[in-house]
């Protein structure tokens, strides 16, 4: 917040928070009634900016942030937006106005963003829309850019000559003036079974670790799994679990993208927070890790799981992994038993298996024998180790024939919903595609109808009578979510 106020001057606020580098500069604004110096360059990443005493202010608190000629400098926006977001109500608004660059780069061209300093002031109203996206994503609504320069002011994103600039000088041309503003969404309270992905959705905004692309391709993953609990108590635990998906994804990263596709990692992510038992825990975390290779692996229960299973294509071990990790971390004695049962019982059930199907492929025989296994013997109180024996001898080759058949149409399913996945996102980028082509012409059709512009004289935004022809200027609605 620069000396004085860009606010007008009839304008009266119960209360205006400044924020900036400069305590004396902030005193001096009649409109402020607190204020604290924060540097906006200190963040925790994927969290916010680090500051105490913006963190007291509080969530769901303004109506409005403003956030006046900062853009340019900032050197981690993502993180600054968030806590924008956070700071305001839901509904309320946040403006982000700014200068062209070559209107103070001679005193501040050294303190740009390299990012800002080498684009033009068309890509900077681009810029400043993704980071709402990328910010909240689905969290801002109405996301719009404006045009607000001076008449005479140069073009947004046109190229000077060299004869250009030896003609004028700095005095000869008012300095461009542009805002992107965008509201706060409002996040959803109550579970609503009708659009059970919408409520998802927005308990996963301000999500951090988690990409664009990770939260859609979880999401309806998340509804299936909700939906498939059988009591309301079990519903209510997962929907708690949501906290977890950063330290599970903070992990996947890790994996090799080509070998674990991120549509395995989201049903991974998606089969471990809808399991009941799963917290989240470090114990369950590290037990992940070592399921995924990414730690080594336990002696007693991931190196012979990981050698007896070898043979299964790695889409197959993401049932098993979201099925075996939850049961670890347990203070339940017969919990333990059940895993060392499962790990023992491995090798006889393949062997049982091998003896009813023998042109059965190795790779589903240990699909379906582990499967089988753990669903029955994982769970303490369901079926021991003898009692699984007996029921799986009791089973043909028509049997097991059959699960493997119900098994393989899951993949199905799962491959035709990645290709719709991709679909999906190959129309949004053409979409972005086309709504770039408009742009420049919404940028002059603003220009023509504006109705309010910056003075560069009094340092106001200021209301103009509209031309004659008199649409109202709408702005330019920015290419991204929404």
């Amino acid at each position: 917040m620069l000396q004085d106020s860009y606010l007008p001057e009839g304008l009266k606020l119960n209360k205006h928070v400044g924020v900036g580098a400069v305590k004396s500069q902030m005193e001096a604004n009649p409109s402020i009634t607190e204020s604290f110096v924060v540097d906006l360059n200190d963040v925790v990443e994927d969290e916010g900016v680090k500051s105490e005493e913006l963190a007291d202010l509080g969530r769901d608190t303004f109506d409005a942030v403003i956030m006046a000629n900062t853009i340019d400098f900032l050197i981690n926006p993502r993180e600054v937006f968030k806590s924008s977001w956070r700071a305001l109500k839901p509904g309320g608004i946040m403006i982000v106005p700014f200068l062209a660059k070559d209107a103070y780069a001679e005193k501040f061209d050294e303190a740009f963003t390299k990012q800002w300093r080498d684009m033009t002031d068309d890509q900077h109203m681009w810029v400043g829309g993704s980071f709402f996206q990328f910010s909240a994503g689905e969290g801002w609504e109405g996301l719009k850019g404006f045009d607000i320069s001076p008449e005479g002011a140069k073009q947004l994103g046109a190229e000077e000559s060299v004869l250009d600039k030896l003609k004028q000088t700095d005095k000869d041309l008012p300095p461009g003036a542009y805002v992107v503003q965008a509201r706060k969404n409002f996040e959803a309270e109550e579970v609503d079974e009708s659009d059970l992905e919408g409520y998802i959705k927005s308990k996963m905004w301000m999500l951090p670790t988690l990409e664009d692309r990770d939260k859609k391709l979880v999401v309806p993953r998340l509804a299936r799994a909700y939906e498939a609990l059988d009591t309301q108590e079990e519903k209510e635990r997962m929907l708690g679990h949501f906290d977890s998906l950063p330290k599970i994804y903070a992990s996947l990263i890790k994996m090799d993208q080509f070998a674990f596709t991120f549509s395995m990692q989201a049903q991974l992510a998606a089969d471990l927070v809808g399991d009941p038992d799963f917290t989240g825990s470090d114990i369950q975390i590290n037990n992940m890790k070592m399921g995924l290779g990414l730690r080594k692996p336990s002696a007693d229960f991931w190196a012979p799981v990981g050698k007896l299973t070898a043979a299964m294509q790695p889409e197959e071990k993401v049932n098993l992994l979201a099925y075996i990790v939850p049961r670890f971390g347990s203070d339940d004695p017969t919990q333990q038993e059940a895993l060392s049962a499962f790990v023992s019982g491995l090798e006889p059930t393949f062997e049982v298996i091998r003896s009813k199907c023998p042109n059965m492929k190795e790779s589903d025989v240990q699909l379906v024998g582990s499967e089988l296994l753990a669903s029955e013997v994982l769970v303490p109180g369901r079926s021991n180790r003898e009692e699984f024996a007996l029921w799986l001898g009791a089973l043909t080759d028509v049997d097991l024939e059959f699960i493997l058949a119900k098994r393989n149409s899951f993949k199905e399913d799962a491959t035709k919903e990645l290709e719709a996945f991709q679909k999906e996102r190959a129309d949004e980028e053409q979409a972005i595609t086309d709504r770039r082509t408009q742009i420049q012409e919404q940028v002059a059709y603003a220009r023509e109808n504006r109705t309010t512009i910056f003075n560069p004289r009094t340092g106001k935004i200021e209301q103009v009578e509209p031309p004659k022809k008199g649409i109202l200027g709408t702005g330019i609605e920015l290419p991204f979510g929404n």
